[in-house]
């Protein structure tokens, strides 16, 4: 029968090993059980509770904070941001924009509340940094000196509008945004149709950005059609069809297809040709007859 003899084939210092081992386990564990870890509060009497609570209201109080550092400044001239870090409301600052956007300016800190009705409070504590131009602080006074008319330098001299189908290159070219490339298409579309109907048509020359498109409007208009070229839809071919720049050769295919199929077009028709761009009907319309 085998035998639990694993202990005794240790070899003598194997064994005072294991003793030892055994030995420091259950020292340690006699310690965790007997010893108490747990702190201790301790209990501060009532008189040097108070001094402590005195030191740290102290130590708040002398506190450093960090606050917005403010210089002098022309209070016309506050911007959403500025106006938020002096305090101000958002309503109170949008009234001085508007009233800016007019083109007047306030000229002391009663008007300045004025116009914006900030409190008195918040007048108080930025109005000595408000910084007005010296005619105004210090006004000179002559005698038999006339007013001075007041010159609103926000108003633009009148643009004098051009008929775009009038426009030459150097017409083009003056307006920002667009150079010879550009120019080139404008008068290169123009030539292809024989004018242009109306100013949205230049959404589709190829290079403009927004941006010089509302700069163009602002400039050009249509004021004459007399020039552009009619294309008879019910008589034209495909090829002719086809030089029409809003007419790509898919799109003349479908409408002879369905000319020959239905007969002769009317304008209620050209919605029910397979391809045709409908968002723009409203220009091609008016290059066609019927």
């Amino acid at each position: 029968m085998p035998k639990n003899n694993a202990f005794f084939s240790f070899s003598s210092g194997q064994k005072k090993g294991l003793i030892l081992l055994f030995g420091i386990i259950i020292l340690l564990q006699s310690i965790y059980y007997f010893v108490d870890f747990r702190q201790k509060e301790v209990a501060l009497p009532p008189q040097k509770w108070l001094s402590l609570q005195n030191e740290i209201d102290s130590l708040k109080a002398n506190k450093p904070t960090t606050s917005f550092q403010m210089y002098p400044f022309n209070p016309n001239f506050i911007t959403d941001f500025k106006g938020y870090k002096l305090g101000m409301k958002p309503q109170e600052i949008q009234r001085l924009l508007r009233f800016r956007k007019t083109g007047k300016y306030v000229n002391s800190a009663r008007e300045f509340q004025s116009v914006t009705g900030v409190s008195d409070t918040l007048l108080r504590a930025i109005s000595p940094y408000f910084k007005f131009p010296d005619w105004v602080t210090h006004p000179k006074h002559k005698k038999d000196e006339e007013p001075k008319k007041w010159i609103d330098f926000s108003k633009k001299p009148a643009i004098k509008i051009k008929d775009i189908n009038q426009a030459s290159k150097e017409d083009l070219m003056a307006v920002y945004g667009i150079g010879d490339v550009i120019s080139d298409r404008i008068l290169q579309q123009k030539n292809q149709l024989g004018g242009f109907v109306s100013m949205d048509q230049m959404e589709d020359i190829w290079g403009l950005s927004p941006e010089v498109i509302q700069k163009l409007d602002t400039y050009f208009t249509v004021t004459s059609t007399t020039s552009v070229k009619k294309i008879n839809i019910n008589t034209a071919t495909i090829k002719e069809l086809g030089a029409f720049p809003y007419f790509k050769y898919p799109i003349s295919k479908n409408i002879v297809v369905f000319r020959s199929m239905n007969g002769s077009l009317k304008i209620e028709d050209l919605t029910k040709i397979k391809q045709f761009p409908v968002d723009k009907i409203k220009i091609i319309v008016l290059y066609l007859e019927y």
